[in-house]
């Protein structure tokens, strides 16, 4: 796996995971990925921090405090999502605007979609928020 730093056009910064190179170029041109801020999905790679030197001092127990509470925030969302969530995959949008028109019963749904499904889902009034989830495990092996 291998962490980059992201921005969008909106020139918000958030980190992708990936399988490797590859893996990031094929969901960019898929429009895969998008802005967990805004939902933009016109992202590209930025210069890592990690490796910036700032002239800003920081403390160090702070950062580490506000990083603890937001990854614990964020396992538990995924957790949760996970745990009460049916997971419908690449159907997500399918799933959705059939639950929305009474044809499924109403359930929790998570899954994947493209940019013109989720254009779809908003023209048709289906509510629906997007989180960043770990990728499930490797199971070829």
């Amino acid at each position: 796996m291998i962490a980059y730093d992201l921005q969008c056009t909106n020139g918000h910064t958030f980190e992708g995971w990936f399988e490797d190179r590859k893996a990031y170029l094929g969901q960019q041109k898929k429009s895969l990925i998008a802005c967990p801020v805004c939902n933009e999905t016109s992202v590209d790679i930025v210069p890592s921090t990690f490796a910036i030197k700032s002239s800003q001092t920081s403390s160090p127990q702070q950062l580490s405090a506000e990083e603890a509470a937001l990854q614990k925030i964020s396992k538990e969302a995924v957790e949760f999502v996970e745990k009460n969530f049916d997971n419908v995959g690449c159907d997500f949008a399918k799933e959705a605007l059939k639950i929305h028109y009474g044809a499924s019963e109403p359930r929790n749904i998570r899954g994947v979609s493209t940019k013109d499904e989720e254009k779809t889902l908003k023209d048709e009034g289906v509510q629906f928020f997007k989180i960043p989830m770990p990728a499930p495990p490797d199971t070829d092996s």
